[in-house]
């Protein structure tokens, strides 16, 4: 079961999606009964200015393949159309001016995005606008207390959701397309195809910072 309108929102740089944020996106989904996850390919990471993304037409391309089963999960490019640094307040806030009063916001994110949001760009606004899904990885502890102290108005506004532990990473997929290995069951068989049709991550160096 579902709440109609009750809409999330998945932040990634997707490069390249992978199953693993599939698993995550559909667990929460489910234990939080939304409508719709929006993915949300990321611009230009203010706290990541040194990272190279793949381009912003083939993260894209990736996230199509990927979703063009899943009839819930849609795609959201408004931060890759914004000019300059991306801020999730920015996005979170536009995101909720855009849905009905009676609509619901849920913004998605791992354990460990929760430990850094008091540090994230005006994070109250994003607790403002939206409720926080976290997906909690098995045996390992949140300690809400901190994030209390730096955010008092995130008190009930934080769902914590448990999913599976889930050992992919786009950086690992891109080593391993660089350096030949398999990747065909870490991410859905459309998006290897395309992997190799256009050639992304042949040049991709270890030292490259992890998306």
């Amino acid at each position: 079961m579902y709440a109609p309108g009750r809409v999330g929102v998945f932040g990634g740089t997707f490069d390249p999606i992978h199953v693993g944020h599939l698993i995550v996106a559909d667990v929460l989904r489910s234990a939080l009964k939304l409508s719709e996850v929006r993915f949300l390919p990321a611009g230009r990471p203010p706290h990541k200015p040194d990272q190279q993304l793949s381009s912003d037409h083939d993260r894209v391309a990736m996230l199509g393949l990927a979703l063009q089963d899943c009839p819930r999960f849609t795609i959201s490019t408004m931060e890759i159309e914004r000019a300059g640094p991306s801020y999730t307040a920015d996005t979170v806030q536009s995101i909720r001016r855009d849905l009905s009063p009676e609509s619901e916001l849920y913004f998605l994110m791992g354990q460990d995005s929760l430990r850094d949001l008091p540090t994230w760009h005006q994070p109250w606004r994003i607790v403002d606008h939206a409720r926080i899904g976290v997906a909690l990885r098995p045996g390992v502890d949140v300690v809400l207390t901190d994030v209390f102290e730096a955010m008092p108005s995130a008190r009930g506004r934080i769902d914590l959701v448990s999913v599976p532990l889930i050992g992919i990473s786009s950086s690992d997929i891109r080593k391993a397309v660089a350096s030949g290995g398999p990747i065909r069951f870490q991410v859905p068989p459309a998006v290897a195809d395309y992997i190799q049709a256009h050639g992304l991550y042949l040049q991709y160096a270890a030292t490259t910072p992890s998306g």
